[in-house]
């Protein structure tokens, strides 16, 4: 199965994100068609999450913690660390005190 661009994916979840009221912004474009995508998840308070994807054993993807209300400066950290890495990584902040990040809602699989 195809999957679809990233910069498609990444502007539909923007969309989505806005549909339900939550701010998110891209801090870091990447490859358009193939860049794989962070997403740091700040709940205002000093604290922050940070997820990637990855591909499930059936071949599905999901989404990975690699941080979890952790401090946000140790976040970043850890996403600059990703970044230089990986050039091509997409680095989209998504800002909500309740910890909203849809990630998981139907409608933003592949």
């Amino acid at each position: 199965m195809a999957r679809l661009a990233t910069g498609i994916w990444v502007s539909a979840y923007l969309a989505r994100l806005s549909q339900e009221g939550i701010y998110a912004h891209i801090v870091m474009r990447g490859d358009e068609t193939a860049g794989a995508i962070a997403v740091k998840l700040a709940t205002m308070n000093g604290k922050a999450s940070f997820y990637t994807r990855a591909t499930g054993p059936d071949g599905k993807a999901l989404w990975h913690a690699l941080s979890e209300d952790a401090p946000e400066e140790e976040v970043d950290d850890a996403i600059r660390r990703r970044r230089r890495i990986d050039p091509d990584l997409w680095v989209v902040e998504v800002e909500d005190p309740r910890g909203r990040h849809l990630l998981d809602a139907p409608g933003l699989e592949e």
